[in-house]
């Protein structure tokens, strides 16, 4: 038995694709260029500006809600939430306490054992907010001045808490790359990290088993500044060993006189936490319900709508793509992993080409590596599903190698590099031009050739050998050009076995 079981919650804050922000009309996007210029009275709090609902981040919430099978109640309501940095004009968000609208959910991921069955992960909640603005410091030591730029301020934020239902760093990173999976598939965000709009903080305490069977718990502290999944992960496998090695330095347990949830940055440079603050608790932050904004009621007829028109869930298309496809459970995820736009792509590839392993193979090796040597999305990609897939159709026909395919795919590459615009027309006239010789009767005598010329490689395939005929299927592919090396080998063998 381990020494202690890790306990982790995930606090998960995406930034809505939404127009405009979450009470205002400035505009929702990502512009560090020009900073306070998305601003208006009401994101800035000035008096005598009301805010009013934007609808579209609603429905946007509720949508993610349904698909992380939340409850989602009739009436919910807006709170304030109180605290003053430099980058909340406010000096109170607007967010939701004690109503949120959806809670009591679920998320299924992989277990870390493949052999074990799924774990169901817990959603507390999913719920609306406002996000802050954003502090800009000088970092280079020189004393410069701290900024604040507020475009940020306003903009709609859902935060979507887990139960601490977690066990290990790895289930963390897990558990992030599904929900980014899942909220990409929605539409709902695009999950950009660089930019903030998928951020992540980490709760991580320890229970320790005790000699006489009992466990005692470590103090809770979160975790934040960590900018990727794997950072995350990092982050709290480092966070586990400094709490055990305190309690075993220290003893000290939650509930302990002047033990506190406590707040810990992230040091990417020497992976390690550091300590920040202590941690406010829900009396602290003052919340009372927002008296500028009406309560948001909805009906069950509401919701069922917005439920039935739920996209497949990356999970669904995942068992779809094992079951229709005969792709394995990792060909599955690699491809669904990387988002909507591949996921699409594949599949219009695999419905050309009629092979839904076939195109699996070509779209995790070639196409995979070529987006990433080109740094661009599948939608700008040259080789387009239509081309690939007829491509890959000649292969399924036996009219086409897999090395004469990439021949094909590599002169297309060249073309649209270039500036040529190809098509799948194109595809089908480089195939033809490289289909599969089936003249057997220039084949034969090619083979008889390679015989003659190579007694003693025919010895050893008369001796059991049968890698011996390697040398002479080159010699027979240079004379007949086009030839398929499946069918070249075995007529080989056959002649020599038969001679």
């Amino acid at each position: 038995m381990s020494d202690y079981t890790i306990i982790i919650g995930l606090e998960v804050h995406t930034q809505l694709k939404t127009e405009s922000k979450l009470f205002c009309g400035c505009a929702n996007e990502f512009n560090p260029e020009q900073p306070n210029t998305q601003t208006c009275p009401v994101c800035l709090g000035l008096p005598g500006a009301l805010p009013v609902m934007n609808r579209h981040a609603f429905d946007l919430a509720l949508k993610t809600g349904l698909a992380l099978n939340c409850d989602i109640p009739l009436f919910t309501k807006w709170d304030r939430k109180q605290y003053y940095y430099p980058d909340l004009p406010k000096a109170y968000q607007i967010s939701q306490f004690d109503l949120p609208f959806s809670e009591n959910g679920h998320l299924e991921i992989a277990a870390d054992d493949e052999d074990e069955t799924p774990r169901r992960i817990g959603i507390t909640r999913a719920h609306l907010e406002e996000d802050a603005g954003k502090n800009v410091h000088d970092e280079s030591g020189r004393g410069g001045d701290s900024c604040v730029d507020l475009n940020r301020t306003g903009t709609p934020l859902l935060e979507i808490v887990s139960e601490p239902d977690l066990r290990s760093a790895s289930e963390a990173r897990r558990y992030l790359e599904d929900l980014r999976t899942l909220l990409l598939f929605l539409e709902v965000s695009d999950c950009n990290m660089q930019e903030g709009s998928l951020r992540c903080d980490a709760n991580v305490n320890l229970h320790i088993h005790q000699p006489d069977g009992t466990k005692v718990a470590t103090p809770i502290v979160e975790l934040k500044n960590m900018n990727s999944f794997r950072n995350v992960e990092l982050a709290i496998e480092y966070e586990v060993k400094r709490q055990f090695k305190e309690f075993r330095k220290t003893g000290l347990k939650l509930g302990d006189p002047g033990t506190f949830k406590s707040t810990r940055g992230w040091n990417a440079d020497t992976n390690e936490t550091f300590a920040q603050r202590e941690k406010e608790d829900s009396a602290d932050y003052r919340y009372f319900p927002d008296p500028d904004l009406i309560p948001v009621v909805l009906t069950q007829e509401e919701i069922e709508e917005v439920r039935s028109a739920l996209p497949e869930t990356p999970a669904d298309r995942a068992s779809r793509f094992q079951n229709t496809l005969g792709l394995s459970a990792y060909d599955a995820s690699v491809i669904i992993g990387q988002g909507p736009d591949l996921t699409n792509y594949y599949e219009a590839v695999a419905a050309a080409a009629g092979d839904g392993k076939l195109a699996a193979n070509w779209v995790t090796q070639d196409v995979l590596r070529d987006l990433n040597a080109d740094e661009r999305s599948v939608n700008e990609f040259s080789i387009t599903a239509d081309i690939l897939g007829t491509l890959l159709k000649a292969i399924v026909a036996e009219k086409l190698t897999n090395k004469s395919a990439r021949e094909v795919y590599g002169i297309l590459r060249e073309r649209a590099a270039d500036g040529t615009q190809i098509s799948a027309d194109d595809a089908a006239t480089l195939a033809a031009e490289r289909e599969i010789v089936r003249d057997t009767g220039a084949l034969t005598e090619a083979i008889s050739a390679a015989i003659a010329a190579r007694p003693d490689a025919v010895e050893d395939v008369r001796n059991g050998k049968l890698q011996a005929v390697g040398p002479m299927i080159g010699m027979i592919m240079k004379q007949v050009s086009g030839a398929d090396p499946k069918m070249v080998r075995e007529m080989l063998i056959k002649t020599i076995q038969e001679s």
